[in-house]
């Protein structure tokens, strides 16, 4: 079996039953897979990194937990925040977007350059073709964080923040403080979260007949 069509059976086994989600102490996978970025220059996993780790999110153009709505501001309002908070604390992070299924709609390629531009990202906005990446992560939503350390091993995932719980008796900031923890070479707590958004659509194989 070629590493193509590998690569094609694990994203038909994933659309059928979501790829187990990565956990605590998890290697990166696919860290050297090039990703096309909206500058048209690809990068991989490998290369974003930095000398204390990298933060990969899940991301699209059209999601109301990204960009907004009514009632909920939208995580893509922190994205260029975090990146700084990232930078200054020598830790990659980009943007993935995954949405197979919405590549002839909104998140096409021309869509991401255009809402990269937009919205000013700073840092590199990744196109994940036949949501590659997110099968092998088991990413689950747009967005959904998943952060690495140095050797790329998994030290956070889930959430952004908790701003999406109406009940919540306080904010709390998880990636920012999951990001300053590990920059000042403490543990992070929590590590793991619940992530919240749009499912990724992924695209469904044809039914048989």
């Amino acid at each position: 079996m070629t590493m193509k069509t590998a690569a094609l059976f694990l994203s038909f086994l994933c659309t059928l039953s979501l790829c187990a989600q990565l956990t605590l102490k998890d290697k990166a996978p696919l860290e050297n897979l090039a990703l096309q970025g909206v500058d048209d220059v690809p990068l991989t996993l490998a290369q974003a990194k930095k000398s204390l780790g990298l933060i990969v999110v899940f991301s699209c153009n059209s999601c109301p937990f990204v960009v907004g709505s009514d009632d909920f501001p939208g995580w893509e309002k922190q994205y260029d925040s975090l990146f700084r908070a990232a930078a200054a604390n020598d830790i990659g992070f980009v943007l993935v977007n995954s949405n197979e299924g919405k590549r002839n709609q909104a998140d096409s390629f021309e869509a991401m350059k255009l809402h990269a531009q937009e919205q000013g990202y700073a840092m590199p906005y990744l196109l994940d073709n036949r949501s590659e990446l997110a099968d092998a992560f088991g990413a689950k939503t747009t967005p959904h964080v998943f952060f690495f350390d140095q050797d790329l091993t998994l030290i956070y995932s889930g959430s952004i923040d908790n701003s999406w719980d109406r009940s919540r008796k306080q904010d709390l900031p998880y990636l920012f403080q999951a990001i300053k923890a590990h920059g000042n070479h403490q543990k992070i707590k929590p590590n793991t979260t619940d992530p919240k958004g749009c499912g990724i659509k992924r695209v469904t194989p044809p039914a048989k007949h």
